[in-house]
């Protein structure tokens, strides 16, 4: 027997008694486990590099946070320190090294061992042994911080056409001026603020994108594509693309319909990038707002949750909703704190921390709340439910793989658009439900250009191999504004409102060449929805749903392969199967079902009303930068009564 091993001694005891006049023969066996001193220190050496990385995790991201939402004294000096610092924690070879050792070392409990290859997986997407590729880390952590703060300065707007002055706006205000306004100028002019992004980022992004190929050629591959989605997915580009080309072939036939048919309803007009997304709304976006308050769209996320039976596991959520000046120009979710299970100290439940774009007087704002909450609390929910020995299980880089992370959050933001959801929830400020003509409405007008949504997805993970595959001498601004235009025509079948060189994913390590997992997610999002329905035959409301989600796709982590996990909740492949199936589904019968859920749904009601307290097992604080709102841990009336407080403090800021 080595030191390593178990020391495990059952002792067995026999004895006689009597009961009731007869002799019973009793036998007692004592199993008794001693642990080695070595296996102490196997759990030693866990414990410290579980705590080492908690600590080093939370400095990084809490600077993040900081500089994303550009609250007081964040310094992008301090985000590249802590970056880097995280980066070498995770890169140290040697660490790697010790974990292999003691991965060979015989008398390991599973436990051990789970938690010992987890950091072996994570050390390989990490560790860099020589030094000119941990200079080329360091300096992309410097410039891609640099980048950050130059685009958060950028005087994003448009031209007021009536009056010639320039009018501050957010990407997401300009999106939804582009659908919402009347004046085509006005749209065109948010259009060109949208494209002003491409090439006001144009020269650090190329110097970025020449630095990370290099890295990741010294490395052994291909391109940094090739690098981040092996790192993240345990394949690369040359398994990967396949995958989203066959996507974009088998989708072509619906997407030729789909523009054909846009341009013989709506005219040529409607194909320009300016009028599109106004000219599919037309005043459905209008029409729908007073259904989607964005006073209500907290309680909303809530009471649906709740009823789909999640719980976050007394996590800490910090929510930043509204649009500000030098906000970061997307919603994400982070976790400062991953959930995980401390030897001593029992569970440790997550914080996290997300944000949306609102501005809460706009149009379409309420709607866009919502379905960001739906999204990144579904995140949240996902992180907070990871229930391992590690908080690597729960984090959300590599090796935790990105479509994955993303199925669960687009999963529930799926909902929102089920006429079975807007009947229960969909609901004005007075207390009337979402009429059903207007849903039938915007099935007769929107659902044959449901594709353009799939189209869109594809675009950003195109779009970004195809900038790694440009020779470097050949990399310019120009070039780059060329391609990104006409991978948008060669995808989508035309230039859109949301440029590809606008999407601010590519700009950083964290979410660069990223965007494939939106794609591969939405194919698990309609394999899962499909499953659900054949298996409980609803989805809205369901407390099963939170439970599959919990102990099939959640509790593991990124112990399990995506590929596996899809298999094992659905029992079938990923394909785009089920996605394609529902785009090809006439609009009569999409008709149909969805008038029958939605008059089951206004019979039934919500299991939760808008005055019912709910309990998601979870601390709920509402920010807007610096300020907080309100926190459902300071008051009596818990988070009912923080969503009250957050209403009033909408109503008297917007």
């Amino acid at each position: 027997m080595t030191a390593a091993e178990k020391k495990t001694t059952t002792t067995t005891n026999t004895r006689k008694v009597t009961e009731g006049g007869k002799t019973v023969t009793t036998t007692t066996t004592t199993t008794t486990t001693t642990v080695t001193p070595l296996q102490q220190d196997i759990d030693a050496f866990i414990l410290q590099f579980n705590e080492e990385y908690e600590r080093k995790h939370k400095a990084f991201e809490d600077n993040f946070w900081a500089t994303k939402m550009n609250l007081q004294g964040n310094s992008s000096d301090e985000l590249a320190r802590t970056k880097n610092e995280l980066d070498l924690f995770l890169g140290n070879a040697a660490n790697l090294t010790q974990v292999q050792a003691l991965l060979t070392r015989p008398g390991l409990t599973d436990s051990q061992r789970k938690t010992l290859s987890i950091f072996e997986r994570t050390f390989k997407c990490y560790i860099i042994t020589d030094a000119e590729s941990l200079s080329l880390r360091e300096e992309l952590n410097v410039l891609e911080a640099k980048l950050a703060e130059h685009r958060r300065a950028m005087p994003l707007g448009y031209v007021d056409p009536t009056s010639g002055e320039f009018v501050k706006a957010s990407s997401v205000q300009l999106m939804t001026l582009m659908r919402s306004s009347d004046d085509e100028e006005l749209r065109k002019s948010c259009y060109e603020g949208m494209r002003s992004i491409g090439a006001y980022i144009a020269p650090q992004f190329i110097e970025i994108v020449k630095l990370r190929n290099k890295l990741a050629r010294n490395l052994g591959f291909e391109d940094f594509y090739d690098y981040k989605v092996t790192a993240a997915e345990g394949f690369g580009k040359a398994t990967l693309f396949p995958i989203l080309e066959k996507l974009a072939q088998d989708s072509r036939p619906i997407l030729d319909a789909a523009l054909e048919k846009l341009a013989a309803e709506k005219g040529e007009f409607a194909l320009k990038p300016w009028n599109t997304g106004y000219a599919l709304a037309g005043s459905l976006v209008k029409d729908k707002d007073p259904y989607f308050p964005f006073e209500t769209a907290v309680n909303s996320w809530a009471r649906s949750f709740a009823a789909l039976g999640i719980k976050y596991q007394g996590a800490t959520m910090r929510l930043d909703l509204c649009d500000r000046q030098g906000k970061y120009s997307n919603g994400f979710c982070h976790w400062p704190q991953p959930a995980w299970v401390h030897p001593t100290k029992g569970w440790i439940p997550s914080q996290a921390n997300f944000t949306s774009l609102a501005t809460p007087s706009q149009v379409g704002s309420g709607l866009g709340a919502l379905v960001t909450l739906m999204h990144e609390g579904g995140h949240a929910a996902h992180f907070a439910n990871v229930k391992q020995e590690s908080p690597l299980f729960g984090q959300e880089r590599a090796p935790t793989s990105i479509p994955y992370a993303e199925n669960q959050s687009m999963f529930l933001d799926s909902l929102v658009g089920d006429a079975a959801w807007m009947s229960r929830y969909a609901y004005s400020k007075d207390g009337q439900v979402i009429p059903w003509d207007l849903i039938e409405r915007e099935i007769s007008t929107m659902h044959a250009y449901k594709i353009f949504r799939l189209t869109g997805l594809l675009a950003g993970p195109m779009f970004e191999r195809k900038v790694y595959e440009v020779p470097e001498a050949e990399l310019t601004v120009d070039v780059l504004l060329e391609l990104a235009d006409s991978v948008e025509v060669q995808v989508q079948g035309m230039l859109t409102g949301r440029p590809v060189l606008a999407i601010p994913h590519p700009l950083t390590d964290e979410s660069a060449a990223y965007m494939h997992g939106y794609v591969l997610a939405e194919m698990a999002v309609y394999q899962t929805r499909k499953h659900f329905l054949t298996k409980y035959g609803t989805l809205v409301d369901n407390p099963n749903i939170g439970t599959d989600l919990r102990d099939v796709y959640w509790q593991c982590g990124n112990s399990r392969n995506f590929l596996n996990l899809i298999q094992d909740m659905t029992g079938s492949d990923l394909s785009g199967d089920a996605w394609l199936e529902t785009l090809r589904v006439s609009v009569e019968d999409k008709t149909e079902s969805e008038r029958v859920a939605y008059l089951e749904g206004v019979a039934a009601g919500p299991v939760y009303g808008p005055e019912d307290s709910v309990d998601l097992d979870m601390r709920v604080i509402l920010v807007h930068g610096d300020e907080v709102i309100s926190d459902s841990a300071e008051l009596s009336g818990g988070l009912k009564e923080a969503c009250t407080v957050f209403t009033q403090w909408i109503s008297a800021n917007f």
